[in-house]
């Protein structure tokens, strides 16, 4: 999880108890630290730059256009197109444990140049383009958002003469991060729709539906009518991961959904989920969840 550093603690004011703010410019973005110490409802809070907020601390609960209200823990980002209102609750906050959470304002100019530079390099299929969203987008980041995110915190808030050249590599780092993230989950939520206009979610929806068979790149590419080099970056570009990772990792979920349920030994959750190799199963298994399947198993009759 996120936390902030002594320089910020040493720099920032505590001047209001909700939604104090603390804000570190650079030149292509701005960090805002909002802490609150008391429970509030309905503060209001707007942005003329798109913005990524994410929670460090606490929980507040989040009311956006187009979006269920959603509670909004540590962990968890989203991004806002700008001027967009957001309507915020803090139900737990104290000033014993405040709520903290970031919100990172990027310059139009950098967004923009880092969205030709993906389009130039890594185009997507069907002749679409990559673009920020222009909705709300609600997401678990991934390890390495997380692990940008504290290093901006670490850069904006020290005093170093080139930290500015620091952060400029690792927010464009961040914005491609984004936009992957959000292309994945549009493909996913087209391959539920069962959507046959669309190569990459077609290809999704393929995947899911014959997890316990044996699955080739080739027919993949086959599916998507593509060559199978051309499929193989398309599909890394808009998903983040290649398509035999996104199938282990569709078998894995699999297998968990199985071993949830009492009734399915280990054994019966590896043969149900697509692996061949019951060594490979357990190895890929433990790596992903820190245990091995026998273990979560036991773990779950002992809860």
């Amino acid at each position: 999880m996120l936390s902030l550093t002594q320089n910020h603690y040493a720099e920032r004011k505590l001047e209001n108890l909700v939604e104090n703010r603390t804000i570190h410019t650079l030149r292509n973005a701005e960090l805002n630290i909002f802490e609150t110490h008391q429970t509030s409802n309905e503060v209001l809070l707007k942005f003329n730059n798109p913005v990524l907020a994410s929670m460090i601390r606490g929980k507040k609960i989040m009311h956006l256009q187009d979006l269920p209200s959603f509670d909004f823990l540590p962990g968890e980002s989203v991004i806002l197109p700008p001027h967009e209102l957001m309507c915020i609750d803090f139900p737990e906050a104290t000033e014993q444990s405040p709520t903290q959470c970031l919100a990172l304002t990027f310059a139009e100019e950098k967004i923009q140049k880092t969205v030709n530079m993906l389009n130039e390099s890594c185009p997507k299929v069907d002749g679409k383009e990559w673009s920020l969203a222009d909705y709300n987008f609600h997401f678990t980041n991934e390890l390495a958002i997380n692990q940008i995110l504290q290093r901006l915190i670490f850069i904006f808030s020290e005093n170093h003469p080139s930290k500015d050249i620091f952060a400029d590599g690792l927010i464009q780092e961040l914005i491609i991060r984004i936009l992957q993230t959000e292309s994945k989950s549009m493909h996913l939520k087209k391959s539920a729709d069962n959507c046959t206009n669309d190569r990459i979610s077609f290809v999704i929806s393929f995947i899911r539906q014959h997890l316990t068979e044996s699955i080739t790149v080739e027919e993949l590419s086959e599916k998507a009518y593509m060559s199978e080099s051309s499929f193989y970056r398309a599909f890394k570009n808009e998903m983040g991961i290649s398509p035999n990772e996104f199938i282990i990792q569709e078998r894995l979920k699999l297998a968990e959904r199985l071993l949830r349920n009492e009734k399915a030994s280990v054994k019966e959750a590896y043969l149900a989920s697509g692996f061949n190799s019951f060594s490979y199963f357990c190895r890929v298994f433990k790596k992903k969840k820190s245990v091995s399947p026998t273990e979560f198993r036991e773990n779950l009759v002992k809860a």
